[in-house]
C-alpha cells in the first residue's frame, strides 16, 4: 500500500483550517492533520520527525491569536525555525497577504517551496501545488508569479539616482526643488530638465498616471518605505 503524503496546516483561524482540510479531503493520498499555533505546529514536527514525519507544511503568515508566551509568533518565525533545524520538510505559504514588498520578502528570503492566497487555496490548486513541491519545484498562485516578475523587473530598471527621486520625492511641493539634492552616480547635481526625463521613464516603467500615483506604485513595490 502507498504511504500517504502527510500534511500538517497551520492557522489561527479554525474556519481558515476547515476550508483548507475540506479541500484536500477529496483525495486519498494524503493524511492531513492540522493546529492552531507555531510553537505546537513546530513541536508536532519534531516530535514526528522519526516516526511519522510531515511531508509538507502549510501555513500562515500572520497569527493575530498568538499566546503572549508563545516562542514563535508567526508563520515566518516557524518558517525560520524549521530551516535552521535543517528539517527535510516541503514548506508552502497560504495567506492572504498581497502586498509586494511582504510577498518579495516572504520569497526572497524565506524561499518558502509555494505561495498560495487564501482565496485561491481550493482543491485543484492545493493539490497542485502539492505535487509541484514533491517534485522540487516551487508554485505560486499566478497573482503572487506577476508581482514577483514585476518586481524583479523594476529591480533591475531601478538605480540609485531613480531611488533618490523617489523618496525625495514626496518631500517636496514641486519637482524643481529636487535640483541641488539629486546626485548622480558620477558625483555633481542632476539638472532639473534630467530629473524630469526620469521622472517620465519612471512612470512608464511603473505605469503610473502621475508623480503621486508613482510614488504610491513604488511604495507599493517595496522600492521606498
Amino acid at each position: 500500500m502507498e504511504n500517504k503524503i502527510n500534511i500538517l496546516v497551520v492557522d489561527d483561524h479554525q474556519l481558515i483550517i476547515d476550508g483548507i482540510l475540506s479541500s484536500l479531503s477529496g483525495s486519498d493520498s494524503y493524511k492531513v492533520s492540522s493546529t492552531n499555533t507555531c510553537d505546537d505546529a513546530l513541536r508536532r514536527i519534531k516530535q514526528q520527525l522519526h516516526s511519522e514525519p510531515f511531508d509538507v507544511l502549510f501555513t500562515d503568515l500572520s497569527f493575530d491569536n498568538t499566546p503572549q508566551n508563545a516562542e514563535l509568533d508567526g508563520g515566518e518565525s516557524l518558517i525560520k525555525a524549521i530551516k535552521a533545524l535543517e528539517i527535510d520538510i516541503k514548506i508552502g505559504v497560504i495567506s492572504g497577504h498581497t502586498e509586494t514588498n511582504r510577498v518579495y520578502n516572504v520569497i526572497s528570503n524565506l524561499q518558502p517551496d509555494a505561495y498560495i492566497l487564501k482565496n485561491h487555496a481550493g482543491a485543484e490548486e492545493l493539490d497542485f501545488a502539492i505535487k509541484k513541491m514533491l517534485n522540487n519545484e516551487r508554485f505560486y498562485t499566478y497573482e503572487i508569479h506577476q508581482k514577483i516578475l514585476k518586481r524583479n523587473i523594476v529591480q533591475i530598471q531601478m538605480d540609485e539616482v531613480a531611488v533618490q527621486i523617489l523618496k525625495e520625492l514626496p518631500k517636496h511641493p514641486k519637482i524643481s526643488n529636487l535640483e541641488g539634492i539629486i546626485t548622480k552616480e558620477s558625483g555633481g547635481f542632476l539638472k532639473l530638465r534630467s530629473i524630469e526625463n526620469k521622472l517620465a521613464n519612471l512612470r512608464i516603467d511603473l505605469d503610473a498616471n502621475n508623480n503621486t500615483d508613482l510614488v504610491l506604485k513604488a511604495k507599493e513595490l517595496g522600492i521606498i518605505d
